[in-house]
């Protein structure tokens, strides 16, 4: 099943090293290796059947080669976030060129201060949504996220996040009913109606991979995900994020899909 025929990547800048980081997996990133995964990462893209539009790194912003943040698009619109994160507001600024691409303006959505909303709390299902409630999406950005939904026929739910960054940091939807769930996320009653695959704890961060048209990129190092997800019949890439993780970055985060 093809879903996915473009994706938009940012290449990662230098100041990356200095990039917002909860220490969870501590060391500061290397450039040079970040830039050869981005590479892989790409290719790993490419051989999903779809282009890939690559922007330039932007210095100002360290954290702007997780371009699935400032902005969200989905099959009827695109929505340009706003940033819970202060140092990384203005991202939502940079992406608005590249997502007119792709969607003319009546077809472009804005997330408005006082509401803040990230894509990695974002996971889209068919035409629902479930947004995570964290620390950088509160309650009046998914009431205008839910609102700008309504508009295109498509609906929204929110989950309450207790221990993780992102929703999609501890749970993904594969298609096919298929979800991965870890942590806090393994007992969530919205997602029980799923095929939910319970990730173990010492490879929780390896719950955020993705599907791009049958095909499920997995992060490389987390043999039992690997198996899980090839066990349920996908055709599986491996890519190495081990420089995005010190960052809290994981697969999902590097690319807008759509």
């Amino acid at each position: 099943m093809k879903k996915f025929n473009h994706v938009i990547v940012r290449r990662p800048c230098k100041a990356m090293v200095e990039g917002i980081t909860s220490g969870l997996y501590p060391g500061k990133p290397d450039f040079e290796l970040a830039l050869k995964q981005h590479d892989t990462y790409i290719e790993a893209l490419k051989q999903c059947d779809v282009d890939v539009t690559v922007l330039e790194a932007d210095e100002r912003y360290p954290d702007s080669c997780f371009v699935e943040d400032p902005a969200l698009i989905t099959r009827k619109c695109a929505i340009i976030t706003n940033p819970g994160a202060e140092s990384r507001n203005g991202e939502k600024d940079e992406i608005i060129g590249a997502v007119k691409k792709f969607f003319s303006d009546d077809q472009i959505e804005y997330i408005k201060a006082p509401g803040t909303l990230e894509g990695g709390d974002v996971m889209m299902v068919g035409d629902h949504f479930y947004v995570g409630r964290s620390a950088r999406t509160n309650e009046e950005g998914i009431r205008q996220l839910t609102e700008i939904l309504a508009k295109y026929d498509m609906t929204c739910s929110e989950v309450k996040l207790e221990e993780v960054l992102h929703l999609k940091t501890g749970v993904n939807y594969l298609e096919d009913n298929n979800m991965l769930v870890s942590g806090e996320f393994v007992t969530k009653p919205e997602f029980q109606k799923y095929n939910c695959v319970q990730i173990p704890e010492d490879e929780a961060y390896a719950a955020n991979c993705i599907w791009v048209n049958d095909t499920v990129i997995v992060p490389e190092g987390y043999p039992a995900v690997l198996k899980a997800v090839q066990d349920l019949g996908y055709k599986t890439i491996l890519v190495d994020t081990s420089e995005y993780r010190k960052l809290d970055g994981g697969l999902s985060c590097l690319s807008l899909r759509f």
